[in-house]
């Protein structure tokens, strides 16, 4: 049997603890129609000035590709959650901007959401939390 570093040690277990999170809270969001990646999307958008940004830039914060958040987009604006926004300086560049669907289902998920991190985290102590924050912020976390 080989023996792996710590830090091999937690980053696969990070990678476990991911895989499992996720699955919750697709479970819980599916009641409202989204996944976490699509109410994370809806996060962002919510939490910016105009409630819009640039599509490179919602990729960035949930951790995906250009094309991958094109894939995610797709079905948020057939659905009238999110709408797509030209630059009227470059038409390289485009916009997702939050529409008032994507708004309320957000606000409708944020309780859901928040009732399944508190299920998730029931058993952790605040102060570990703190200090596990603080980690992942020097891991590269964007999210205060």
């Amino acid at each position: 049997m080989s023996t792996i570093s710590q830090e091999l040690k937690l980053f696969l277990n990070l990678t476990i603890i991911q895989s499992i999170t996720v699955k919750r809270f697709d479970a819980r969001l599916q009641n409202h129609g989204i996944s976490l990646n699509e109410f994370m999307i809806l996060h962002h958008l919510a939490n910016v000035p105009d409630e819009k940004l640039r599509r490179t830039d919602v990729a960035e914060k949930v951790g995906l590709t250009a094309s991958g958040i094109t894939r995610m987009l797709s079905p948020l604006e057939k659905l009238g959650y999110v709408k797509r926004e030209a630059n009227s300086r470059d038409a390289r560049v485009s916009y997702v901007k939050l529409a008032n669907a994507g708004k309320k289902i957000y606000l409708e998920a944020i309780a859901t959401a928040e009732a399944t991190t508190e299920q998730i985290m029931a058993s952790v102590k605040t102060r570990k939390l703190d200090d596990l924050q603080k980690m992942l912020s020097e891991l590269g976390s964007t999210i205060e």
